[in-house]
């Protein structure tokens, strides 16, 4: 049956089909998870931004720390900061938000 024709055209198209459908999944979780990541990056430049035009330089460590973030923490740093006069308040937020 292997070596029947009909066998061999069926089993192409549905090697063909399988490979297909596999690269349409992995190519949108991949372009799903390569725009989440360059929205993070974005949103977490802007963010530094932000905290270095109001509070100052911020150092490289803490810098990492907000590159670091999910998406979400990012939002909620984003709303928080409004409220930040001094480094420390930045500081202990970041502390809070590993927690």
């Amino acid at each position: 049956m292997k070596e029947s024709v009909i066998y061999q055209e069926i089993f192409q198209e549905g090697e063909q089909r399988a490979f297909q459908v596999g690269f349409e999944r992995g190519f949108e979780r991949g372009f799903q998870r390569g725009f989440e990541r360059g929205f993070q990056k974005g949103q977490a430049k802007i963010i530094v931004l932000v905290l270095t035009h109001s509070l100052g330089i911020i150092y490289e460590e803490i810098e990492a720390k907000i590159r670091s973030l999910s998406i979400s923490q990012l939002n909620e740093l984003a709303i928080a900061q409004l409220n930040f006069t001094f480094l420390e308040d930045l500081i202990n937020w970041l502390s809070e938000s590993e927690n």
